[in-house]
């Protein structure tokens, strides 16, 4: 039976990024703070401490980045409407749970280095098993390895919101259980006709639901 894995972050992708963040700072009291650009993937991101080194990530198009065009990953030039379109789940056996996606998808478990430059201006850097362009929403992780614990995004974030609960939708969930169990990874599923992953969250101004 494989350990359960600690969710690490829920990309919430978004049409407008400044609009997000302040929809956010009005429902929940708190600021997203903005992160910095991906320049290998034509997005950028703010995030959101829910503790326990979780957190949420806003994603948006960059749309001055010209160089890489469409499909970008996390299913952003499929995007309908804002919404939850990827989860990532701590991993410190990269490897290991690659071969696994891989046996579910070959193309899901194909590891990448990644980086950013955060807002005071050092680089962020990272190892995952590479999120795809498609489908909009994919409820299947993808792992990421930070490395150590000095290189988290939220280390330096304010916890002041929390993650009450997160769940998925899909037509046939009792497909997904397996295979999420499998990755050593726990959400709750619903049977619904809509493939969804919805989170609530509460901060000192109140409680949001994604």
């Amino acid at each position: 039976m494989k350990l359960k894995k600690e969710i690490d972050h829920l990309v919430y992708t978004v049409f407008d990024l400044d609009a997000t963040i302040n929809m956010i700072e009005q429902k929940l009291g708190v600021r997203p703070e903005f992160g910095g650009y991906h320049k290998t993937q034509g997005t950028k991101n703010a995030l959101l401490n829910l503790g326990n080194k979780c957190y949420l990530e806003l994603l948006a198009i960059d749309d001055t980045n010209t160089e890489i065009p469409p499909l970008r990953w996390m299913g952003i030039d499929l995007l309908t409407s804002d919404k939850i379109t990827r989860l990532a789940v701590k991993s410190d056996k990269l490897e290991e749970d690659s071969r696994l996606l891989k046996a579910i998808n070959p193309e899901m478990g194909i590891i990448n280095g990644g980086s950013r430059k955060t807002g005071d201006g050092s680089l962020l850097t990272w190892e995952l098993t590479m999120p795809l362009s498609t489908p909009e929403v994919e409820i299947i992780p993808f792992m990421i390895d930070w490395k150590n614990e000095d290189n988290h995004p939220t280390k330096n974030l304010p916890v002041l919101c929390k993650l009450v609960k997160l769940y998925a939708t899909h037509p046939m969930p009792e497909s997904l259980e397996s295979i999420l169990g499998g990755l050593g990874t726990e959400i709750e599923l619903i049977k619904s006709k809509e493939i969804s992953i919805k989170a609530i969250i509460e901060g000192p101004g109140g409680i949001l639901e994604l």
